[in-house]
């Protein structure tokens, strides 16, 4: 593990994102690490990323020179730089930023990785959602009515409590049914048979969704 901390990570990629969204997101994960080229958008928001890992085609020299020491280059190019990073953190969550999606082949890439690394807890944020993958059971108190949507990355069924449209009896797969749009009608209760559905809920809906998932308090403030 090249990042190896007790508590959340926060981790910063080369897609947009701006002051608010890091502020939010160090509130829960003080911890900083950049992805290849978010380093850059760290450096130009005032901050310095305790690593830096990818395959460094995108990090630009002055961040290079800037961060020397604190850069973790993986050469090969089979797998995406927040894949490279995912993998090389060990933390009880880590919350990525600058992922979501200026590109969609990029976001896509995102959640591919996400599915595929269900031993770590991570929860990517844009600045409307927050994004992450179901574990086999998963409570949740939300908003009566606040917006909740399901995103199969392969076969899976599921059960619900406190859904508007239940789960049960669906067949759930990407080319199939979905789950977009549905309503929170109570506490919210799922079982799922295998760890393939990706969760998105709102973005102020990220305290509850890291009680969900067991983790702590955050780290500053409220």
């Amino acid at each position: 593990m090249i990042v190896d901390s007790k508590q959340g990570v926060t981790l910063a990629g080369g897609g947009p994102f701006g002051k608010a969204q890091l502020t939010r997101a160090l509130r829960f994960a003080p911890r900083i690490v950049g992805a290849d080229g978010g380093a850059d958008r760290l450096l130009a928001l005032g901050v310095e990323p305790e690593a830096v890992i990818g395959d460094m085609d995108s990090i630009s020299d002055q961040a290079r020179a800037r961060l020397a020491g604190r850069l973790f280059p993986i050469a090969e190019q089979v797998t995406t730089d927040f894949d490279k990073a995912l993998r090389s953190i060990t933390a009880p969550f880590v919350l990525g930023i600058g992922f979501a999606g200026a590109r969609l082949d990029h976001g896509l890439a995102v959640l591919n990785a996400l599915a595929r690394a269900p031993e770590q807890r991570c929860l990517v944020l844009s600045p409307q959602d927050v994004i992450f993958l179901a574990p086999p059971a998963l409570r949740l108190d939300l908003p009566l009515g606040s917006r909740f949507s399901l995103f199969p990355m392969a076969p899976v069924t599921g059960e619900s409590q406190g859904l508007r449209w239940p789960l049960q009896g669906l067949d759930f797969a990407p080319d199939g049914m979905i789950g977009t749009s549905n309503e929170v009608s109570g506490p919210v209760e799922m079982r799922f048979s295998a760890r393939k559905m990706l969760v998105i809920l709102p973005i102020r809906s990220l305290a509850a969704a890291l009680r969900g998932l067991g983790v702590a308090s955050p780290a500053r403030g409220g």
